[in-house]
């Protein structure tokens, strides 16, 4: 398992442009099992990070011959979903070249809402819904979607703000630095590695001593982080126990440093599987035999008439059960099985 000889923790708030001194971006550096220390930016006329400033920063500290591994707190990446609806492989790589050309969050003078309005960019051709959630975030209680934005809690803008500086980062250090668990989910020994982290799962546990929210929750994440890398559990963290099909699926769309691999909570409405089913990205939601990432195989369209707008049924199968139930083609990528994932009541067809 690699080592690491220092843990950086990052929390990621607020909105504004890239050059914006902002009081929520703080930053915390633990060397070794030392406690960590919040670490100021450089010095300027500007009292707190900017954006820039700590994507330039953490190349310059990810270039020196030190592993290290560093936490952030937004979203790396969309759901499946996303890539699906606007026709994307799913490739994460790609997925930062094209996002970053529709939302150009990095650029000077740039807010997210300008994007969001149409000033700027093109964000109108790459957008989600709020009902969209990656697998992560399905296993995290409280966690929001990306797409969901203006509520509190909120990590949508952080998120559109955020995801051009990991391409920033990527251009500058190529392989260098290893992006958790999109280039794999081992990290070879002597790299220094970028995680997506929530510091609520962690903030709870460390007593705040006078710190604000937001460096509460960087100096968790680099707490957390120096501690489990000399006790050994973030190996444990950093293999969480997905099927195989699953962990396909959060190579494209990311995971959650410290999120199990299903819900313990008894309300969960995960679906019991009997196997791993076999997802199949890339392809059509409504094709014969597409597998969405709850296991329900597409068996054939129908000329039916649904009961969402201009939709038809289509027949899904259950792989753990084999369960058959119509569904609208709008619904199959979420559909889970009723019989045995708690899932809505089919379709007759």
């Amino acid at each position: 398992m690699q080592s690491f000889s220092r843990t950086i923790g990052i929390d990621y708030s607020g909105a504004e442009t890239a050059n914006s001194s902002l009081k929520g971006l703080r930053v915390y550096l633990a060397e070794g099992d030392e406690t960590p220390t919040e670490v100021p930016p450089p010095p300027s006329p500007k009292k707190y990070w900017t954006r820039r400033g700590i994507a330039e920063w953490l190349v310059e500290r990810l270039a020196e011959d030190i592993p290290t591994v560093v936490g952030i707190d937004h979203g790396f990446s969309f759901p499946l979903r996303y890539f699906e609806v606007h026709g994307l492989e799913p490739d994460w790589a790609g997925f930062l070249d094209d996002f970053q050309k529709h939302w150009p969050t990095d650029a000077d003078h740039t807010y997210v809402d300008f994007v969001r309005n149409g000033s700027v960019g093109n964000g109108a051709a790459r957008e989600g819904s709020s009902r969209w959630r990656r697998l992560t975030e399905e296993r995290s209680p409280g966690a929001k979607s990306v797409f969901h934005f203006d509520v509190q809690g909120s990590v949508a803008k952080s998120t559109h703000a955020g995801i051009p500086w990991l391409r920033f980062i990527r251009q500058a250090l190529g392989d260098l630095v290893h992006f958790w668990p999109f280039d794999g989910w081992e990290i070879p020994a002597g790299k220094s590695a970028i995680l997506e982290v929530y510091p609520k799962l962690w903030s709870a546990t460390f007593p705040i001593q006078g710190r604000t929210a937001d460096q509460q929750d960087a100096y968790s994440i680099a707490a957390w982080l120096s501690q489990a890398a000399a006790a050994d559990s973030l190996s444990t963290a950093l293999r969480p126990s997905l099927t195989a099909s699953e962990a396909a699926v959060a190579q494209v769309e990311g995971w959650i440093l410290g999120v199990p691999a299903e819900l313990t909570s008894v309300k969960s409405r995960a679906p019991k599987r009997r196997g791993s089913p076999v997802i199949t990205s890339g392809q059509k939601t409504t094709a014969k035999g597409y597998v969405n990432k709850n296991g329900q195989e597409v068996l054939r369209g129908t000329d039916i008439p649904g009961n969402d707008h201009n939709q038809v049924v289509y027949v899904l199968k259950c792989q753990s059960c084999g369960n058959r139930y119509g569904a609208n083609g709008s619904d199959i990528w979420q559909r889970r099985c009723p019989a045995c994932g708690d899932g809505a009541a089919g379709l007759a067809f």
